[in-house]
């Protein structure tokens, strides 16, 4: 999962296999698989570096 931040400041996290497409409109839009949407503070390139960190991690641990 990756953090990110709503508008408001609030933080929480989202499963990053979830993430069906990203919009910069401007503000980033987030679709998940199920049709919700959360509109956060990163950019797109700031969610793509979170989603490409967090696989890294997942997946160096691989034996």
């Amino acid at each position: 999962m990756i953090e990110l931040t709503r508008l408001n400041g609030v933080r929480f996290s989202v499963n990053c296999d979830l993430i069906e497409t990203v919009e910069e409109t401007p503000d980033t839009v987030i679709t998940l698989t199920n049709g919700r949407k959360f509109v956060v503070a990163e950019s797109m390139g700031q969610l793509r570096s979170l989603v490409i960190d967090f696989k890294k991690q997942i997946y160096s641990n691989v034996i």
